[in-house]
């Protein structure tokens, strides 16, 4: 019987650094994914769903996204401990990023040591739970389990297709979070450009359908100008999977 392990999204343009946190963070038992860019980088928060994200401080905005903009948009779609590790940076810098959201500022060069002492400072002062990563949703007015792919809504089971079960679990995994379509883009149809914001809204419109749900009170709507949100009615529930 495997444990779950805490899963960590490093964030940096430099392969190099990449290569690095993953030797070190395999190396202690953590699950990490990695991601070059910012439009990368918020896919992959959409999609794995990590504890802890790592982020360079001096991550260039090629891609319209650079690392202040990043830690905004991560603040604003989860509620997750963000360690930042700054190359060239000033006290201001600190304060500032302190100010915007991290968690906490590293300093390279960093011992190795210091960096996994400080990434289990957060999740452990974070109670990070991650019995819920891969976990059965239920909220009482649906149930998705990720390892059947079955979704109930009211005691009845639907059949999806594999892009509305994409499209539903990235909705409810962020319940709350007011996802745009270049999110949603990016996590289920793997598309970070933005330029096919239709097939986003008719996928909706069939999902909302399928589940039965209409009119502005349904717990998935849309939010004008920004995308759709999914705002549970019930408590939502978590039942551990296990994987032997």
């Amino acid at each position: 019987m495997s444990a779950v392990v805490s899963r960590i999204l490093a964030v940096d343009d430099d392969p190099d650094s990449l290569v690095v946190l993953r030797v070190l963070f395999d190396g202690a038992g953590y699950g990490v994914r990695c991601a070059r860019d910012g439009r990368t980088g918020l896919r992959a928060l959409l999609e794995y769903r990590p504890e802890l994200l790592v982020l360079d401080l001096g991550l260039p905005g090629y891609d319209g996204l650079d690392a202040w903009k990043v830690l905004h948009r991560v603040r604003e779609l989860a509620d997750l401990p963000i360690l930042l590790i700054a190359r060239h940076h000033t006290v201001a810098d600190t304060v500032r990023a302190l100010r915007a959201g991290a968690d906490d500022v590293l300093a390279t060069p960093f011992a190795p040591l210091e960096l996994l002492a400080r990434v289990e400072a957060l999740l452990r002062r974070t109670g990070r739970d991650t019995t819920t990563l891969d976990a059965v949703y239920d909220d009482g007015d649906i149930r998705v389990d990720p390892r059947t792919r079955l979704v109930t809504v009211d005691g009845r089971e639907l059949e999806l297709t594999g892009t509305e079960f994409r499209l539903l679990t990235v909705l409810v995994r962020n319940a709350g979070a007011a996802l745009t379509l270049t999110d949603l883009l990016a996590a289920v149809w793997d598309d970070p450009t933005g330029m096919a914001t239709d097939r986003v809204k008719f996928a909706v419109l069939r999902l909302r359908r399928k589940l039965g749900w209409a009119g502005n009170n349904a717990p998935l709507s849309a939010v004008r100008g920004v995308g759709y949100r999914y705002r549970p009615r019930g408590v939502r529930r978590y039942s551990p999977l296990t994987s032997v």
